[in-house]
């Protein structure tokens, strides 16, 4: 079954504000181009993904995601995650693709041979919802057909998911890879992904390295201050 997996990715100046103190506004920049380039690697190393579709106003973005092979739409209007996905949706229909993963750009520690699991077990046509870690929102969206349901992103999306599959008639389930249960919006969830990371075994380069320099930057302020 021929599979894309779609990406939105808000502009660097939006991204991550409710991350708020935890992160300055320089480094939170930094911090998001560094999660969304880990994971744009994993898709990449993922096998049972054909296609890579990436929705974005985001310069940088562009040019690294074509620099791996990503198709790029450009996401002129920006009305959100829900809007975005599903513009990528319309691409994948267009050329034929039968089968959608919808995934954030936040979830760096994302484990490509988790997502070849999560692919190998599919029916047709199903929804199959991958909660984030508080079982309320939506870290992914796999679609058989791509337009199975339309895609509801925010708060409360994975309850308004199922609601949707059912409808419209279509088989649904949860599943639960661990690499894509954590997303990062708050400071909670930068610890929490710090935490994890110290125990992993080498995911997330770019945003360990991020993170690493934030660390530094904190010693060195509290030194300079002693």
């Amino acid at each position: 079954m021929r599979t894309a997996a779609i990406l939105p990715v808000k502009s660097f100046a939006l991204a991550k504000r409710r991350l708020g103190v935890s992160v300055t506004e320089k480094l939170r920049a930094r911090l998001a181009q560094a999660m969304v380039a880990d994971v744009l690697l994993a898709l990449g190393e993922t096998r049972g993904i054909a296609r890579t579709i990436v929705v974005t106003r985001e310069d940088s973005v562009a040019v690294a995601a074509r620099r791996q092979g990503a198709l790029v739409i450009d996401d002129a209007p920006e009305q959100g995650q829900s809007a975005a996905v599903q513009l990528g949706i319309l691409q994948a229909l267009g050329e034929g693709i039968e089968r959608v993963l919808c995934i954030p750009g936040d979830c760096p520690a994302l484990d490509p041979s988790e997502l070849e699991t999560l692919l190998r077990a599919g029916g047709e046509p199903e929804v199959v919802i991958v909660p984030d870690r508080h079982g309320t929102g939506t870290n992914g969206l796999l679609l058989t057909p791509p337009d199975a349901i339309a895609p509801s992103f925010g708060p409360g999306s994975c309850e308004r998911h199922r609601a949707l599959a059912l409808v419209a008639g279509v088989s649904c389930r949860l599943e639960q890879p661990l690499s894509l249960l954590l997303d990062i919006d708050t400071g909670a969830d930068l610890e929490a992904l710090r935490q994890r990371l110290s125990g992993g075994r080498g995911l997330a380069a770019r945003t360990r390295a991020v993170l690493g320099q934030r660390e530094r930057s904190d010693l060195s302020s509290i030194t300079n201050t002693g």
